[in-house]
């Protein structure tokens, strides 16, 4: 990735709906998206790591994890606000939605928002998430990851410096 200040790499926050949702279902799309996004460049901040001791879940519930310190309903929304904040970008995917509102991934987006972070939808012209507020939050809306991926690796390569190099010695 190119940077011009530093070498740091651009960090990315990855939203997705979890609730109602398989482990293996919420897990495999996660794996896909730090993949690619580690692939083009970026350190991927995922709001299910260190969670492996839910693997057994058939349907994720919205709340009530409680024997869990880490999925407590207080350490779920704190910690993912903590992430969203340590951030440079936040990517939610609503396209495997299922028709099920993701009331935790438009909290992130609200918290980007206010935050000033980059902001990054994906979702189809008719997902259930096609609100006001989601529009408006969003920087950039694309109805697929593919659109998100290639946007993504463009801005992480940023420009070529070397491209119609400038003469500066007249």
């Amino acid at each position: 990735m190119k940077s011009y200040s530093s070498d740091r790499k651009m960090r990315i926050y990855t939203a997705g709906p979890i609730s109602g949702q398989s482990y293996d279902q919420v897990m495999n799309r996660y794996r896909d998206q730090v993949g690619c996004l580690m692939s083009i460049g970026y350190d991927v901040i995922c709001p299910m790591t260190g969670k492996s001791y839910l693997r057994n879940e058939i349907a994720f519930k919205a709340n009530g994890y409680e024997q869990h310190p880490v999925s407590t309903n207080k350490a779920i929304k704190k910690r993912d606000r903590w992430m969203v904040g340590s951030v440079d970008i936040v990517l939610v995917d609503f396209t495997e939605c299922n028709g099920v509102v993701s009331i935790g991934s438009c909290m992130e987006l609200a918290w980007a928002d206010e935050l000033r972070k980059h902001s990054i939808v994906v979702m189809q012209k008719d997902n259930i998430h096609q609100h006001c507020f989601i529009i408006e939050c969003a920087d950039i809306i694309f109805e697929t990851m593919q659109e998100a991926y290639k946007y993504l690796k463009d801005l992480s390569m940023g420009i070529d410096l070397n491209e119609n190099e400038m003469d500066f010695t007249n």
